[in-house]
């Protein structure tokens, strides 16, 4: 049986005054949440994350990090340093990344390789445009975006990871797929990993990433293939958060 995991992706905000209090809520509000959940943060604040949650019940990670073990890389990061902040988690190939920064599905693949290579669990982000959806190629996005990694790693290499799929359209429009919609994906992402490798499929978390509230998560996390989500705005509030981390 899969264990829901509900991760927030605090994306470029946050200060150490906003996350101590955020963080401190949402730890005072654990207490009846059954799924597993984690937090991204921003770089500078992964000392102060660690800090606060070391020793409770949600993990952290981070957002992006470099191909790169070490080097001349300035202005990077490596897995290595996230792991000396005690990250489970790091997020690669958000939708954000890959259109406003140019990332690839090669780079996306090999950020995935550096991940679990230094120990950390990669959230992989696939997911289609609104052109893409309505072109009728949303499995053709996505089963690429996934093929990159599985050619680089090897299928087995899902095992150690956690998929999220992330309509573009719904991320930060208040659009949200509908959990039909979402679960059309979400199957097909797992059966396409099960023409594989069944074991690999049936254990993979799927999470579902566009716009999920407190009010929609019930019925998203209800789907026989949706394994959670990974929340944006919403993990800036603790009742929202929460809320959506009982949904789970």
């Amino acid at each position: 049986m899969r264990r829901k995991l509900v991760a927030g992706n605090w994306k470029m905000h946050g200060s150490l005054a906003e996350n101590e209090a955020l963080l401190s809520a949402v730890l005072a509000g654990m207490g009846d949440v059954k799924a597993g959940v984690a937090v991204c943060a921003p770089y500078p604040y992964l000392a102060q994350v660690q800090s606060l949650l070391a020793g409770s019940a949600i993990a952290w990670g981070a957002q992006n990090m470099s191909q790169h073990a070490k080097g001349a890389h300035t202005g990077e990061v490596s897995a290595g340093m996230l792991k000396d902040f005690g990250c489970t988690y790091v997020i690669v190939g958000h939708s954000e990344r890959r259109a406003i920064y140019g990332e690839s599905d090669t780079l996306v693949a090999m950020k995935f390789a550096a991940a679990q290579a230094a120990g950390l669990t990669p959230i992989l982000c696939v997911g289609e445009t609104l052109e893409e959806r309505e072109s009728g190629v949303t499995e053709a996005v996505v089963g690429r975006q996934l093929d990159a990694v599985i050619h680089a790693c090897g299928v087995q290499s899902l095992a150690k990871s956690v998929v999220a799929y992330e309509p573009v359209w719904a991320i930060g429009t208040g659009k949200t797929a509908t959990p039909e919609q979402a679960q059309a994906v979400h199957a097909f992402i797992r059966e396409k990993i099960r023409a594989q490798d069944a074991g690999v499929a049936d254990g993979l978390v799927i999470q579902y990433g566009g716009s999920v509230k407190a009010n929609n998560a019930a019925e998203l996390f209800s789907q026989p293939d949706i394994d959670g989500g990974l929340i944006g705005g919403a993990s800036l509030s603790a009742d929202e958060f929460l809320a959506i981390c009982r949904a789970g």
